[in-house]
């Protein structure tokens, strides 16, 4: 049950989804010049500068416009868990949710057993353990001071879709090429490297290291196997690396992925189950 739990409060707690800061001035380097230091005023102008601010600003549109939109979503997910402890963990996630309203996960074990069903709100988490018979009630709050991470209902659901996350603060590097646009920022919690593969820009890689260097803690994720589903451009496997105290790799293996159905989330707790 710990190491599930572990998995899932990794992967659900990671990250903040927050929107874009314009920065009164930043560092932009374009494919086809040199790293400049350009103010934002320069957009005012004719200058080099401002084509490469406008280029920088055109990406950008471009990484928020591609945002994955929905009302509900459902997937299997293979989840395969190692850690640096030796610990190795395999199973199915099957995962409903409606947007800014719930999450709901089934995770099933070997010979098909369902082994917990978690249902998530803006402000609540309840945990179904079937096999030890118990329920578990908490909060996204709790979550957040347990784990010392900042995150929230929102970048949960964003995470899952595959949408970057955390691009905030102040955008110190810029570049563009044939192949890719790369960004990289810097923020109060997080220092950021996002890059995103043309001609879809879509998310292939996000590095985030803690400002605090005592901490030592990192994630990077990598996204692969797009595809189109339902009018939209999806990533069907995820890869996901976290340092802190441990090394952790979380591969995520997508299928039966499905946009804006009618779902239900089945959540009943039996009378004989104790409260953990």
């Amino acid at each position: 049950m710990r190491s599930l739990l572990t998995v899932a409060v990794i992967l659900l707690s990671t990250l903040s989804c927050h929107t874009v800061k314009r920065a009164a001035q930043t560092t932009v380097a374009v494919a086809d010049t040199a790293s400049v230091f350009i103010p934002v005023k320069a957009l005012r102008t004719d200058s080099l500068a401002a084509d490469s601010i406008r280029r920088v600003a055109s990406a950008l549109a471009r990484i928020d416009s591609n945002r994955i939109g929905f009302e509900t979503f459902s997937a299997k997910i293979k989840v395969d868990y190692k850690d640096s402890k030796d610990k190795n963990l395999d199973f199915n996630a099957f995962v409903r949710m409606r947007k800014d309203s719930v999450v709901w996960v089934s995770i099933i074990a070997a010979l098909g057993v369902e082994a917990f069903r978690v249902l998530i709100r803006p402000d609540s988490v309840m945990i179904m353990d079937k096999l030890e018979k118990t329920i578990k009630y908490t909060t996204v709050s709790d979550l957040q001071r347990i784990t010392q991470l900042p995150f929230d209902f929102t970048a949960l659901q964003q995470l899952i879709l595959g949408n970057p996350l955390y691009l905030e603060g102040e955008l110190q590097s810029f570049k563009e090429n044939g192949a890719a646009v790369t960004v990289f920022y810097s923020g109060d919690r997080f220092r950021h490297l996002a890059q995103f593969l043309k001609p879809a820009i879509s998310l292939s890689r996000s590095r985030l290291d803690d400002t605090d260097l005592l901490r030592k803690r990192s994630a990077d994720l990598e996204y692969d196997s797009y595809g189109t589903v339902a009018g939209r451009i999806f990533s069907g496997v995820r890869r996901i690396r976290l340092a802190e105290q441990q090394t952790v790799d979380v591969s995520l293996e997508f299928k039966q992925v499905e946009f804006d159905l009618p779902l239900s989330y089945p959540f009943s707790v039996p009378s004989n189950y104790k409260l953990k």
